[in-house]
């Protein structure tokens, strides 16, 4: 049992754990960022455009049984809302990744090393410059 509470916890504190955690609480709040970009400011701009609150109450009645509640509706608007909902927040995304990577500084790439000489490829050069001395 000491064993595997050892191997739990060098797993657990490893680096990559580490970054994968506070990579997920900064997505979360970045989720809330965007979302709000989203419902508070995008989403009233498009309701203005296309003159409708939003497209969540957009539906078609199905069945009508004859009281509100119990009728069944297939509901097309809130599909068309996720979908409107989703294209904004990928759009955002691209463009706050975009914009980040354009600050970001470019790392030069390394100079790549002259390729070593094998001792054979050494060997036949000095037999050459001292074929060449004898000329």
């Amino acid at each position: 049992m000491k064993n595997f509470i050892n191997e739990f916890k060098a797993f657990a504190l490893k680096g990559n754990v580490m970054d994968l955690a506070v990579g997920m609480m900064i997505g979360a709040a970045f989720g809330k960022i965007v979302s709000s970009l989203v419902n508070d400011i995008l989403m009233p701009l498009i309701a203005a455009i296309f003159r409708i609150g939003d497209f969540t109450g957009l539906k078609l009645l199905l069945i009508d049984k004859g009281d509100v509640e119990a009728n069944v509706y297939l509901n097309y608007g809130q599909f068309i809302q996720n979908i409107v909902d989703f294209v904004i927040v990928a759009f955002c995304i691209f463009m706050i990744v975009k914009a980040v990577n354009k600050l970001k500084k470019p790392e030069p790439a390394p100079a790549p090393e002259a390729p070593k000489k094998s001792d054979e490829l050494l060997a036949l050069e000095e037999i050459v410059s001292i074929l060449k001395e004898k000329k």
